[in-house]
Protein backbone atom coordinates (compact mmCIF):
# COMPACT_ATOMS: atom_id res chain seq x y z
CA UNK A 1 0.00 0.00 0.00
CA UNK A 2 2.79 2.41 0.92
CA UNK A 3 4.71 1.56 -2.24
CA UNK A 4 1.66 2.21 -4.40
CA UNK A 5 1.07 5.58 -2.73
CA UNK A 6 4.71 6.49 -3.18
CA UNK A 7 4.59 5.46 -6.85
CA UNK A 8 1.43 7.47 -7.46
CA UNK A 9 2.93 10.55 -5.80
CA UNK A 10 6.08 10.24 -7.95
CA UNK A 11 3.99 9.93 -11.11
CA UNK A 12 1.92 12.97 -10.15
CA UNK A 13 5.11 14.91 -9.40
CA UNK A 14 6.59 14.05 -12.79
CA UNK A 15 3.39 14.86 -14.66
CA UNK A 16 2.95 18.20 -12.89
CA UNK A 17 6.54 19.24 -13.71
CA UNK A 18 6.79 17.66 -17.15
CA UNK A 19 8.30 20.76 -18.78
CA UNK A 20 11.04 21.00 -16.13
CA UNK A 21 11.96 17.33 -16.63
CA UNK A 22 12.10 17.80 -20.40
CA UNK A 23 14.33 20.82 -19.90
CA UNK A 24 16.62 18.84 -17.60
CA UNK A 25 16.92 16.10 -20.22
CA UNK A 26 17.65 18.78 -22.83
CA UNK A 27 20.52 20.22 -20.73
CA UNK A 28 21.96 16.75 -20.11
CA UNK A 29 21.66 15.89 -23.81
CA UNK A 30 23.46 19.10 -24.78
CA UNK A 31 26.30 18.42 -22.33
CA UNK A 32 26.64 14.85 -23.63
CA UNK A 33 26.68 16.19 -27.20
CA UNK A 34 29.51 18.58 -26.28
CA UNK A 35 31.47 15.74 -24.69
CA UNK A 36 30.83 13.54 -27.73
CA UNK A 37 32.18 16.25 -30.04
CA UNK A 38 35.26 16.76 -27.87
CA UNK A 39 36.02 13.01 -27.86
CA UNK A 40 35.64 12.69 -31.63
CA UNK A 41 37.69 15.82 -32.45
CA UNK A 42 40.42 14.79 -30.03
CA UNK A 43 40.66 11.24 -31.36
CA UNK A 44 40.68 12.37 -35.01
CA UNK A 45 42.84 15.50 -34.87
CA UNK A 46 45.36 14.70 -32.12
CA UNK A 47 47.44 12.23 -34.23
CA UNK A 48 47.68 14.77 -37.06
CA UNK A 49 48.77 17.47 -34.63
CA UNK A 50 51.45 15.21 -33.17
CA UNK A 51 52.71 14.33 -36.67
CA UNK A 52 52.89 18.00 -37.64
CA UNK A 53 54.80 18.85 -34.45
CA UNK A 54 57.34 16.13 -35.18
CA UNK A 55 57.79 17.37 -38.75
CA UNK A 56 58.35 20.95 -37.59
CA UNK A 57 60.88 19.85 -34.98
CA UNK A 58 62.74 17.87 -37.64
CA UNK A 59 62.79 20.83 -40.05
CA UNK A 60 64.02 23.14 -37.31
CA UNK A 61 66.73 20.71 -36.24
CA UNK A 62 67.91 20.27 -39.82
CA UNK A 63 67.94 24.05 -40.40
CA UNK A 64 70.10 24.62 -37.30
CA UNK A 65 72.52 21.91 -38.38
CA UNK A 66 72.91 23.47 -41.83
CA UNK A 67 73.33 26.99 -40.38
CA UNK A 68 75.55 26.56 -37.34
CA UNK A 69 76.29 30.28 -37.22
CA UNK A 70 72.66 30.89 -36.16
CA UNK A 71 71.79 30.10 -32.56
CA UNK A 72 68.52 28.46 -31.58
CA UNK A 73 67.59 31.46 -29.41
CA UNK A 74 67.84 33.92 -32.33
CA UNK A 75 65.82 31.58 -34.52
CA UNK A 76 63.14 31.33 -31.84
CA UNK A 77 62.88 35.12 -31.61
CA UNK A 78 62.59 35.44 -35.38
CA UNK A 79 59.92 32.73 -35.62
CA UNK A 80 57.87 34.18 -32.75
CA UNK A 81 57.92 37.61 -34.40
CA UNK A 82 56.91 36.13 -37.77
CA UNK A 83 54.08 34.10 -36.22
CA UNK A 84 52.84 37.13 -34.28
CA UNK A 85 52.66 39.13 -37.52
CA UNK A 86 50.96 36.21 -39.25
CA UNK A 87 48.20 36.29 -36.65
CA UNK A 88 47.41 39.83 -37.84
CA UNK A 89 47.36 38.75 -41.50
CA UNK A 90 50.87 40.01 -42.33
CA UNK A 91 53.25 37.50 -43.89
CA UNK A 92 57.00 37.83 -44.56
CA UNK A 93 56.91 35.44 -47.52
CA UNK A 94 57.86 36.89 -50.89
CA UNK A 95 54.73 35.52 -52.55
CA UNK A 96 52.50 37.35 -50.05
CA UNK A 97 54.00 40.83 -50.26
CA UNK A 98 51.91 41.86 -53.27
CA UNK A 99 48.52 41.64 -51.50
CA UNK A 100 47.37 44.14 -48.90
CA UNK A 101 44.98 43.39 -46.07
CA UNK A 102 43.53 46.87 -45.68
CA UNK A 103 42.71 48.13 -49.15
CA UNK A 104 39.07 49.08 -49.72
CA UNK A 105 37.74 45.70 -50.89
CA UNK A 106 39.60 43.80 -48.15
CA UNK A 107 38.32 46.27 -45.56
CA UNK A 108 34.78 45.86 -46.93
CA UNK A 109 35.16 42.08 -46.65
CA UNK A 110 36.44 42.47 -43.08
CA UNK A 111 33.51 44.76 -42.16
CA UNK A 112 31.01 42.23 -43.51
CA UNK A 113 32.58 39.42 -41.47
CA UNK A 114 32.46 41.57 -38.34
CA UNK A 115 28.82 42.61 -38.74
CA UNK A 116 27.70 39.08 -39.62
CA UNK A 117 29.70 37.73 -36.63
CA UNK A 118 31.54 35.34 -38.96
CA UNK A 119 34.96 36.68 -37.99
CA UNK A 120 37.50 34.57 -39.87
CA UNK A 121 40.36 35.96 -37.80
CA UNK A 122 42.83 35.99 -40.70
CA UNK A 123 42.93 39.80 -40.48
CA UNK A 124 42.72 41.91 -37.32
CA UNK A 125 43.24 45.59 -36.54
CA UNK A 126 46.85 46.46 -35.82
CA UNK A 127 46.53 49.89 -34.20
CA UNK A 128 44.83 50.85 -30.96
CA UNK A 129 42.59 53.24 -32.86
CA UNK A 130 41.50 50.45 -35.18
CA UNK A 131 40.71 48.16 -32.25
CA UNK A 132 38.69 50.87 -30.49
CA UNK A 133 36.77 51.68 -33.67
CA UNK A 134 36.11 47.97 -34.22
CA UNK A 135 34.46 47.77 -30.78
CA UNK A 136 32.25 50.81 -31.38
CA UNK A 137 31.47 49.74 -34.95
CA UNK A 138 30.43 46.26 -33.78
CA UNK A 139 28.29 47.50 -30.87
CA UNK A 140 26.24 49.61 -33.27
CA UNK A 141 26.54 47.46 -36.37
CA UNK A 142 25.64 44.00 -35.06
CA UNK A 143 22.17 45.02 -33.75
CA UNK A 144 21.71 47.04 -36.93
CA UNK A 145 22.57 43.95 -38.97
CA UNK A 146 20.11 41.84 -36.98
CA UNK A 147 17.38 44.41 -37.62
CA UNK A 148 18.26 44.52 -41.32
CA UNK A 149 18.29 40.73 -41.69
CA UNK A 150 15.03 40.35 -39.77
CA UNK A 151 13.25 42.87 -42.00
CA UNK A 152 14.62 41.29 -45.19
CA UNK A 153 13.79 37.73 -44.11
CA UNK A 154 10.25 38.73 -43.12
CA UNK A 155 9.58 40.18 -46.56
CA UNK A 156 11.12 37.22 -48.36
CA UNK A 157 9.09 34.77 -46.26
CA UNK A 158 5.86 36.26 -47.62
CA UNK A 159 6.72 35.24 -51.20
CA UNK A 160 8.89 32.19 -50.54
CA UNK A 161 6.90 30.41 -47.83
CA UNK A 162 3.55 31.80 -46.68
CA UNK A 163 1.90 32.56 -50.03
CA UNK A 164 2.98 29.32 -51.78
CA UNK A 165 1.76 27.21 -48.87
CA UNK A 166 -1.58 28.99 -48.69
CA UNK A 167 -2.02 28.82 -52.48
CA UNK A 168 -1.44 25.06 -52.63
CA UNK A 169 -3.57 24.51 -49.52
CA UNK A 170 -6.55 26.48 -50.84
CA UNK A 171 -6.41 25.52 -54.53
CA UNK A 172 -5.32 21.91 -54.30
CA UNK A 173 -7.03 21.06 -51.02
CA UNK A 174 -3.96 19.42 -49.49
CA UNK A 175 -3.26 19.35 -45.79
CA UNK A 176 -1.47 22.48 -44.67
CA UNK A 177 1.09 20.70 -42.39
CA UNK A 178 1.93 18.28 -45.21
CA UNK A 179 2.36 21.11 -47.70
CA UNK A 180 4.57 22.97 -45.22
CA UNK A 181 6.87 19.96 -44.72
CA UNK A 182 7.25 19.31 -48.46
CA UNK A 183 7.80 23.01 -49.14
CA UNK A 184 10.46 23.30 -46.43
CA UNK A 185 12.27 20.25 -47.79
CA UNK A 186 12.28 21.60 -51.35
CA UNK A 187 13.41 25.02 -50.14
CA UNK A 188 16.29 23.44 -48.22
CA UNK A 189 17.35 21.46 -51.31
CA UNK A 190 17.33 24.62 -53.45
CA UNK A 191 19.29 26.59 -50.82
CA UNK A 192 21.91 23.86 -50.44
CA UNK A 193 22.31 23.62 -54.21
CA UNK A 194 22.53 27.38 -54.82
CA UNK A 195 24.64 28.38 -51.82
CA UNK A 196 26.72 25.28 -51.04
CA UNK A 197 27.17 22.89 -53.97
CA UNK A 198 27.46 25.39 -56.84
CA UNK A 199 29.68 27.87 -54.92
CA UNK A 200 31.86 24.97 -53.72
CA UNK A 201 32.43 23.93 -57.32
CA UNK A 202 33.28 27.54 -58.23
CA UNK A 203 35.70 27.97 -55.32
CA UNK A 204 37.42 24.66 -56.08
CA UNK A 205 38.02 25.93 -59.63
CA UNK A 206 39.22 29.42 -58.62
CA UNK A 207 41.33 28.43 -55.61
CA UNK A 208 44.28 26.32 -56.73
CA UNK A 209 44.90 24.60 -53.38
CA UNK A 210 41.25 23.80 -52.60
CA UNK A 211 39.43 20.63 -53.51
CA UNK A 212 35.64 20.29 -53.54
CA UNK A 213 35.44 19.13 -49.90
CA UNK A 214 37.54 22.05 -48.68
CA UNK A 215 35.43 24.48 -50.72
CA UNK A 216 32.19 23.00 -49.37
CA UNK A 217 33.70 23.17 -45.88
CA UNK A 218 34.42 26.90 -46.37
CA UNK A 219 30.86 27.56 -47.55
CA UNK A 220 29.35 25.80 -44.56
CA UNK A 221 31.71 27.37 -42.01
CA UNK A 222 31.02 30.82 -43.48
CA UNK A 223 27.23 30.68 -43.86
CA UNK A 224 26.80 29.12 -40.43
CA UNK A 225 28.81 32.14 -39.09
CA UNK A 226 31.36 29.84 -37.44
CA UNK A 227 34.21 31.44 -39.37
CA UNK A 228 37.25 29.44 -38.29
CA UNK A 229 39.51 31.30 -40.73
CA UNK A 230 41.57 28.31 -41.86
CA UNK A 231 40.24 28.78 -45.40
CA UNK A 232 39.81 32.31 -46.75
CA UNK A 233 39.38 32.88 -50.50
CA UNK A 234 41.26 35.53 -52.41
CA UNK A 235 44.49 35.24 -50.43
CA UNK A 236 46.54 33.32 -53.00
CA UNK A 237 49.65 34.78 -54.64
CA UNK A 238 48.94 36.82 -57.79
CA UNK A 239 45.18 36.37 -57.44
CA UNK A 240 43.58 37.67 -60.63
CA UNK A 241 40.92 40.37 -60.21
CA UNK A 242 41.41 40.19 -56.44
CA UNK A 243 39.33 43.31 -55.66
CA UNK A 244 36.38 42.13 -57.74
CA UNK A 245 36.75 38.63 -56.30
CA UNK A 246 36.63 39.95 -52.72
CA UNK A 247 33.59 42.07 -53.53
CA UNK A 248 31.80 39.04 -55.00
CA UNK A 249 32.59 36.97 -51.90
CA UNK A 250 31.14 39.72 -49.69
CA UNK A 251 27.90 39.73 -51.69
CA UNK A 252 27.80 35.92 -51.60
CA UNK A 253 28.16 35.86 -47.80
CA UNK A 254 25.33 38.35 -47.27
CA UNK A 255 22.96 36.63 -49.70
CA UNK A 256 23.85 33.21 -48.33
CA UNK A 257 23.25 34.31 -44.76
CA UNK A 258 19.81 35.66 -45.74
CA UNK A 259 19.00 32.38 -47.51
CA UNK A 260 20.02 30.33 -44.47
CA UNK A 261 17.83 32.46 -42.22
CA UNK A 262 14.87 32.04 -44.58
CA UNK A 263 15.30 28.25 -44.53
CA UNK A 264 15.65 28.14 -40.74
CA UNK A 265 12.59 30.35 -40.27
CA UNK A 266 10.62 28.13 -42.66
CA UNK A 267 11.49 25.04 -40.64
CA UNK A 268 10.70 26.83 -37.38
CA UNK A 269 7.19 27.52 -38.73
CA UNK A 270 6.48 23.81 -39.09
CA UNK A 271 3.79 22.55 -36.74
CA UNK A 272 5.86 19.51 -35.75
CA UNK A 273 8.80 21.64 -34.61
CA UNK A 274 6.51 24.00 -32.75
CA UNK A 275 5.12 21.06 -30.78
CA UNK A 276 8.67 19.88 -30.08
CA UNK A 277 9.72 23.29 -28.81
CA UNK A 278 6.72 23.50 -26.49
CA UNK A 279 8.02 20.45 -24.63
CA UNK A 280 11.02 22.44 -23.35
CA UNK A 281 9.47 25.89 -22.89
CA UNK A 282 7.73 27.24 -19.83
CA UNK A 283 3.97 27.24 -20.13
CA UNK A 284 2.37 30.64 -20.49
CA UNK A 285 -0.07 31.74 -17.85
CA UNK A 286 -3.61 31.24 -19.13
CA UNK A 287 -6.30 33.94 -18.78
CA UNK A 288 -8.32 31.58 -16.55
CA UNK A 289 -5.37 31.29 -14.18
CA UNK A 290 -5.06 35.07 -14.08
CA UNK A 291 -8.80 35.36 -13.34
CA UNK A 292 -8.47 32.86 -10.50
CA UNK A 293 -5.56 34.83 -9.03
CA UNK A 294 -7.53 38.09 -9.28
CA UNK A 295 -10.56 36.51 -7.62
CA UNK A 296 -8.37 35.14 -4.86
CA UNK A 297 -6.84 38.58 -4.28
CA UNK A 298 -10.30 40.14 -4.28
CA UNK A 299 -11.55 37.68 -1.66
CA UNK A 300 -8.51 38.30 0.47
CA UNK A 301 -9.03 42.04 0.15
CA UNK A 302 -12.73 41.86 1.03
CA UNK A 303 -12.06 39.68 4.08
CA UNK A 304 -10.07 42.47 5.74
CA UNK A 305 -11.90 44.24 8.63
CA UNK A 306 -13.76 47.44 7.92
CA UNK A 307 -11.87 50.63 8.50
CA UNK A 308 -8.45 49.21 7.71
CA UNK A 309 -8.66 50.17 4.06
CA UNK A 310 -10.64 53.01 2.59
CA UNK A 311 -12.62 52.46 -0.55
CA UNK A 312 -11.59 54.31 -3.69
CA UNK A 313 -14.75 56.42 -3.63
CA UNK A 314 -14.02 57.60 -0.10
CA UNK A 315 -10.49 58.48 -1.12
CA UNK A 316 -11.80 60.56 -4.01
CA UNK A 317 -14.30 62.53 -1.91
CA UNK A 318 -12.01 63.23 1.03
CA UNK A 319 -9.20 65.69 0.40
CA UNK A 320 -5.71 64.85 1.59
CA UNK A 321 -5.27 68.24 3.34
CA UNK A 322 -7.93 70.42 4.99
CA UNK A 323 -7.37 73.99 3.85
CA UNK A 324 -8.80 76.84 6.02
CA UNK A 325 -11.56 78.96 4.58
CA UNK A 326 -10.32 82.47 3.80
CA UNK A 327 -12.73 85.32 4.65
CA UNK A 328 -12.40 89.06 4.81
CA UNK A 329 -12.11 90.83 8.21
CA UNK A 330 -15.54 92.36 7.80
CA UNK A 331 -17.15 89.08 7.06
CA UNK A 332 -17.60 89.88 3.38
CA UNK A 333 -15.56 88.15 0.75
CA UNK A 334 -13.86 90.80 -1.42
CA UNK A 335 -13.61 88.33 -4.34
CA UNK A 336 -17.40 87.99 -4.40
CA UNK A 337 -17.77 91.69 -4.39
Amino acid sequence: MLQSLTGNSCVRLIQSNKSAWYFLFLVLGYILYLIFGAVVFSSVELPYEDLLRQQLRGIKRQFLQEHKCLSEERLERFLSKALEASNYGVSILNNASASWNWDFTSSLFFASTVLSTTGYGHTAPLSDGGKAFCIIYSVIGIPFTLLFLTAVVQRIMVYSTWRPIMYIHTHWGLSKPLVAVVHATLLAVVAVSCFFLIPAAIFSALEKNWNFLESFYFCFISLSTIGLGDYVPGEAFNQRFRELYKLGITVYLLLGLIAMLVVLETFCELQQLKQLRKMFYLKKEKPQDRLTIMEHDHLAFSSMPDGTVNSPQEDKTEPFVDFPVLTSPGGDDPMIK
